[in-house]
């Protein structure tokens, strides 16, 4: 049995994005505690936010689990360098695709990218971080327009 962290953790704040190394303890995506079971076997997904979290937590899992992954992020360079590497480890294709999916054109730009460096698109998850409940949350807004405009490329 993994001997995992136990709460309480010490509180702490990042100005968003923030950073997976500047965590304590640095949160466990599954490196540790997945091991997968090949039900993705060669599939090609598209996970948005898999540079850190959730969305990193999903990226190795989907790896694990045999699909090769287009992995989408804003701006985090070093934590979406360590999801890359995750996803290779795993023994599947990892592509990175830097920017922001509120812009429509950069949402086309990531579909454009799968196909190419991947060859297909089988899944695509939209994930990313959330704010503070009651604060406007501009993605919210955009991110239907990106998510339909993917949609429709991927299966008119």
């Amino acid at each position: 049995m993994i001997d995992s962290p136990k709460p309480p953790f010490p509180k702490q704040q990042q100005p968003m994005p923030g950073f997976t190394k500047k965590m304590q303890p640095i949160p466990d995506h599954g490196e540790r505690t997945y091991k997968g079971a090949g039900r993705l076997a060669g599939m090609k997904a598209i996970v948005t936010g898999g540079d850190s979290g959730i969305g990193r937590a999903v990226a190795l899992a989907f790896a694990r689990e045999g699909a090769d992954v287009l992995i989408s992020y804003l701006d985090e360079q070093e934590d979406a360098n360590e999801s890359k590497r995750l996803v290779e480890e795993a023994g599947r294709k990892a592509v990175l695709v830097a920017g922001d999916i509120q812009d429509p054109k950069h949402c086309r730009a990531i579909v454009d990218q799968a196909v190419t460096k991947l060859g297909a698109i089988d899944i695509l998850t939209i994930g990313r971080h959330t704010r503070a409940p009651g604060e406007h949350d501009p993605f919210l807004q955009a991110n239907p327009h990106c998510v339909a405009g993917a949609a429709g490329v991927l299966w008119p």
